[in-house]
């Protein structure tokens, strides 16, 4: 399965400590991350994590677009709503209208993110597998 990180400023030692907390099942899968998060998760975790672009040079878009093509199986986009700030309000509704979209389970915290996760360990997303076999790596 590949597997989106975001997480807005104030939530990004939390998706750290998620990730920390469920390395052995995320290791089974491919990660990919805007560039701040990803750094911070892949720098504590060991976990090889694609890198796209920090959220404010375009990271957000260029998860959009897997989306958008159906290359990603599950979206973890820790939003903080203390955040008044309309631009971030507006890129979880972006990430999100694209994962309702394209039938892609997002989770805006680490209560649904856990769910989604113990899932997925479980094996209840390989239904993605059957609808999207042969799927190309990550590329920059």
């Amino acid at each position: 399965m590949k597997i989106a990180l975001m997480a807005h400023a104030n939530k990004e030692e939390l998706m750290t400590q998620f990730c920390t907390a469920y390395a052995g099942v995320l290791s089974r899968h491919t990660l990919c991350a805007t560039g701040i998060t990803g750094r911070a998760v892949a720098e504590a975790t060991g976990l090889p994590i694609h890198l796209f672009l920090a959220r404010v040079h375009g990271g957000i878009e260029q998860i959009g677009a897997r989306l958008a093509y159906d290359e990603l199986d599950l979206v973890l986009f820790f939003n903080d709503p203390n955040d008044h700030d309309p631009r971030r309000a507006e890129e979880v509704s972006y990430i999100s209208s694209l994962c309702d979209k394209h039938n892609v389970p997002f989770a805006s915290n680490v209560a649904t993110a856990e769910m989604l996760v113990l899932g997925l360990d479980r094996g209840d997303l390989d239904w993605r597998n059957i609808l999207y076999p042969k799927r190309k790596p990550f590329t920059a």
